[in-house]
């Protein structure tokens, strides 16, 4: 069964596309260019429309500094790669829908593997669902389905960032890392940028993502055989209270908690995951 976003896109006007380097720990984050571009990030970062239940979020996601740490401009030509429920796409979208272009990247539930399939229509229904509420903010959101085995992200050479955040264990646990960072780097500009943020696992060997934590080496490396390089990495997203050993992984602590209430208040001080944060650029 195909997911029903295309009903949305008839009503909204939405678009259905068919499928290291040395550096310092933590450089100086990038800049916006114009006090006008962070005024529209302040804009929408603190947008009315955003939920309690998202915002409450900010203190662990820091979506403002996250977003100008990856160079993110109202300008701009933008991929996020599975948006879920779009916690981003509330940010991302309006940002973006004057004088830029926002893409929302979701899987086709008939490409997954079957254990997948009823969550990620959930997901996709889910995504749908935002786009409807406010045709205001989303009408000239455009959606892609892919075929996560084979990726295909937009024509060649096409935008100049595409975003992930906590997708690559997924990936990883899929074993279709390669082919979604080598989708990537083809449909970025020369000079486009990657921004990365993901669940982060202690140093030591690469980790098969099955508890949701992955090394910052084994992501660099995924995305330097595709071809980026590493530009810059923060800590705008680490969290030292988590020590990344919890009997249920990553979704022992919140949002999920994965254990219901048993230590609920514990695994509430503690906040959400240690994240990894990392920008990468195709070359020119």
């Amino acid at each position: 069964m195909k997911p029903s976003l295309s009903i949305a896109a008839v009503a909204l006007g939405v678009l259905f596309v068919a499928p290291a380097i040395a550096l310092a720990a933590d450089p100086a984050p990038v800049v916006l260019p114009s006090s006008a571009d962070a005024a529209a990030l302040d804009a929408v970062v603190g947008g009315s429309w955003r939920g309690p239940a998202n915002t409450a979020r900010d203190k662990y996601r820091h979506p403002k500094e996250t977003l100008q740490f990856f160079g993110v401009r109202p300008t701009q030509s933008l991929i996020e790669i599975t948006p879920g429920g779009g916690w981003y796409t509330e940010i991302l979208a309006p940002l973006l829908r004057q004088r830029g272009h926002y893409f929302g990247v979701i899987e086709d539930p008939d490409s997954v593997k079957p254990a997948a399939r009823e969550r990620t229509e959930q997901q996709n229904n889910q995504f749908e669902a935002k786009l409807a509420m406010r045709p205001d903010l989303y009408a000239l959101t455009q959606v892609r389905s892919i075929d996560p085995a084979s990726p295909v992200l937009g024509p060649a050479a096409s935008v100049d960032v595409v975003l992930t955040f906590r997708n690559v264990h997924n990936w990883v646990m899929d074993g279709r890392q390669a082919a979604m960072f080598k989708a990537i780097y083809t449909v970025l500009k020369p000079g486009g940028i990657l921004g990365v943020t993901d669940h982060r696992a202690n140093p030591g060997p690469a980790t098969d993502g099955s508890k949701g934590y992955l090394t910052e080496q084994q992501v660099i490396d995924y995305a330097t055989a595709a071809g980026f390089k590493l530009e810059a990495k923060s800590e705008i997203n680490a969290n030292p209270k988590d020590t990344k050993d919890w009997p249920r992984g990553v979704w022992t602590l919140p949002p999920t908690l994965a254990l219901g209430a048993v230590d609920k208040a514990k695994y509430q001080a503690i906040g959400e995951s240690d994240r990894m944060t990392l920008r990468f650029v195709k070359p020119k």
